[in-house]
C-alpha cells in the first residue's frame, strides 16, 4: 500500500479511539517494551505524545525509564531546517506545545545524536519488513540518519503491521523493532 493511503487510513483509525482506549493500549505497549533486551543502555530518546493526533501516550514509558534511572532525551523541531535538536529531560525542563501541538522543551542541556542509544519513534503505520509511515515531513529519517549505526530504533503503534509499504525510499530508515499492544515485531 502507498504511504499516502496508509496515512489517511491510520489517521482515521486513530480518530476512532477513545481516551480510555488510548490509555489502555499505551500501557499495553509499555508492558510489551519490557520484553525487549534494551534496558542496559544509557540514553533513551522518546517523543512526547501529540494528544490532538491521538498518539501513543509515552508517559508509561517515561515512568519505566525514570524508574530505571536512565537518561531521557526529548526533541525540539525546527520546521525551517527540518531538523530536531535533542535535550536531556530533567526535573527543571520546561515543556510547551509548539504551533503544531508538539510538546517540546523550551531549552536545556543539548545532547548530540551520537550519544543516543535507543530511539522510540512515533508512526502511523509500519510493515512486516520494518518500514514505517510517519507524518511525511522526514524529521525522524534525518535524525536517525545522523545517529550511530548501532542505535536501536523502536516504533510504537496501536495497530498491527501492514503486509508491505510499496513506496519505500532509499533514505527511509528501517526499524529494529515495532511494539504494539499485542506483540513485539523484530526486523
Amino acid at each position: 500500500m502507498l504511504k499516502v493511503d496508509l496515512r489517511k487510513q491510520y489517521k482515521t483509525l486513530r480518530k476512532g479511539l477513545s481516551t480510555t482506549q488510548i490509555e489502555d493500549l499505551s500501557m499495553a505497549i509499555a508492558n510489551q517494551l519490557l520484553k525487549l533486551p534494551i534496558w542496559d543502555a544509557s540514553f533513551y530518546h522518546i517523543f512526547l505524545a501529540i494528544e490532538e493526533q491521538k498518539e501513543v501516550n509515552t508517559d508509561y514509558i517515561l515512568n519505566i525509564l525514570s524508574g530505571k534511572d536512565k537518561h531521557i532525551v526529548i526533541s525540539k523541531s525546527d520546521f525551517e531546517t527540518g531538523l530536531m535538536m535533542h535535550f536531556l529531560l530533567t526535573d527543571s525542563t520546561k515543556i510547551i506545545k509548539n504551533s503544531y501541538n508538539i510538546p517540546e522543551p523550551v531549552d536545556g542541556i543539548e545532547i548530540e545524536n551520537s550519544k543516543i542509544d535507543i530511539v522510540f519513534i512515533p508512526l502511523l503505520a509500519f510493515d512486516k519488513k520494518g518500514h514505517r509511515v510517519g507524518y511525511g515531513k522526514g524529521f525522524y529519517d534525518r535524525f536517525l540518519a545522523n545517529c550511530k549505526p548501532e542505535t536501536i530504533k523502536i516504533g510504537l503503534s496501536f495497530f498491527e503491521a501492514e503486509a508491505e509499504i510499496t513506496d519505500v525510499f532509499e533514505s527511509d530508515i528501517k526499524l529494529n523493532y515495532c511494539v504494539t499492544p499485542e506483540r513485539v515485531y523484530s526486523f
